[in-house]
């Protein structure tokens, strides 16, 4: 809950928390210039939030490894430990061997009293999930199907699941939202959402952010999906990752020296309306013409099953099940059938224009790794390698060398829990907005 104080109790929070107010601090760069002259209020919360970040990879630690790791003193450490044990966050967990065989008292972050709401907007599909502070999946609601018409009433849904859910268990701390991009930040508003324009008319900061008992952080579902990579994926170092979202809409999230890439308005990754046939392509709905999206987004790709025929019933499915039944089709290993290579082909299609995506991205952005999520992952090996001969051909070698294109080793539905990451992340940055629930039975 919120923390207005050292001593405060918990109180329901009075205004609208979001990641626009919020921005992510990403704790790791002691000599960062921007911190030289913060006032000491900014640099103990940094402090507090650098050892927390230190708890939370490394797990265990005495107070003298983390002043060492640091850079700190061990009266800074004791006194930022302090403040964290207070709140409830961190416990100590007995002795351990220190340096020089000394004893030393081992601490860690009490992960089983911080829980957190996941929502993922995603034109069509709802999920509310709530996860523990290392993204175990606690339970995962996939809420009614929603269609243009149908947004209103799968808002009201969503407010009453979360309010269910937030009588239900007194551990859940945040609410993480992950929104379709381009989302403005500082609007609350997704600049387009294609296919379904009504969700340009919902406010998510005012929809779900004022009047919560808990703070809502709301974040492009591309950048959540690159929070949840982060925190949860099992790459060794994920300070300069690009993930790319091949969902119901084509995304992009960076993370650049532990810093997400926002730009001006927050659009600065918009991968999806970057024209890739910019003479002749395919009108999008954006105005553009010729946009990625157009190309390998799940419902280009459903189209594209519908034109060739080669999916029997493939119009009465959703994009994820047509998804789901070409790649099937295109992987089976007996037969020679026209419809088998038809789908082997459009596979190596999308592929190629996932290819152009990453060329974009290494050249923009030059991450050291590209990671490839949501439903266009699941086309599995073929697209992928599709995709590393397009970037092969056409990106400067030492950059293409140097640049890993992998599928996320995180579930199909990441944006759900990249949306509670992007509430994780927050809890880290800033642990003095939170503070542990009392347990069960106890008044809150």
């Amino acid at each position: 809950m919120l923390e207005h104080s050292e001593s405060a109790t918990p109180q329901p929070c009075a205004q609208s928390f979001s990641i626009d107010h919020l921005a992510p601090s990403m704790p790791d760069f002691p000599d960062d210039p921007a911190h030289a002259t913060a006032p000491q209020s900014v640099v103990s919360e940094r402090n507090r939030s650098r050892t927390l970040w230190h708890l939370y990879r490394y797990g265990i630690s005495s107070r003298a490894q983390i002043a060492k790791a640091l850079g700190l003193t061990p009266a800074a450490i004791t006194k930022i430990t302090a403040r964290l044990i207070e709140a409830g966050i961190v416990t100590e967990t007995g002795d351990m061997e220190g340096s020089k065989r000394r004893r030393s008292i081992g601490l860690k972050i009490d992960t089983t009293r911080f829980h957190f709401i996941g929502v993922k907007f995603a034109r069509s599909l709802v999920q509310i999930g709530v996860f523990d502070l290392k993204g175990k999946r606690l339970s995962l609601t996939d809420m009614p199907r929603v269609s243009d018409d149908t947004i209103d009433a799968a808002i009201d849904a969503t407010h009453k699941t979360i309010d269910s859910l937030l009588a239900a268990d007194p551990y859940i701390v945040a609410i993480g939202m992950a929104v379709p991009g381009p989302y403005l930040h500082g609007t609350g508003y997704a600049a387009l959402v294609s296919s379904m324009p009504h969700w340009r008319n919902i406010n998510f900061q005012k929809e779900f952010g004022q009047n919560c008992p808990i703070p809502v952080f709301i974040e492009q579902d591309a950048r959540a999906g690159a929070l949840a990579q982060r925190l949860f994926g099992t790459l060794d170092d994920a300070g300069s990752l690009a993930y790319f979202l091949l969902g119901e809409g084509v995304g992009l999230g960076v993370i650049e020296n532990g810093r997400l890439v926002y730009g001006n308005l927050g659009a600065s990754t918009e991968l999806g309306h970057v024209s890739i046939d910019a003479v002749d392509g395919r009108k999008c709905e954006c105005g553009n013409v010729g946009c990625l999206e157009c190309y390998c987004s799940a419902g280009a790709i459903h189209e594209q099953i519908d034109k060739l025929g080669i999916i029997h019933g493939s119009e009465a499915m959703t994009h994820i099940e047509a998804c789901k039944a070409l790649f099937a089709l295109a992987e089976k290993q007996s037969g020679d059938t026209p419809q088998i290579r038809q789908a082997r082909g459009l596979v190596a299609d999308i592929g190629r224009y996932v290819g152009y995506g990453c060329v974009i991205i290494c050249n923009v952005f030059n991450p050291r790794r590209i990671v490839l999520g949501d439903i266009g992952a699941l086309g599995g090996q073929q697209l992928l390698d599709a995709a590393q001969a397009i970037v092969n051909q056409r990106v400067i070698p030492e950059i293409a060398q140097s640049t890993e294109i992998t599928f996320s080793s995180l579930p199909t539905d990441a944006a759900v829990l990249g949306a509670a990451a992007t509430a994780i992340t927050q809890f880290l940055d800033r642990p003095s907005y939170f503070r542990a629930a009392r347990p069960p039975g106890n008044a809150r």
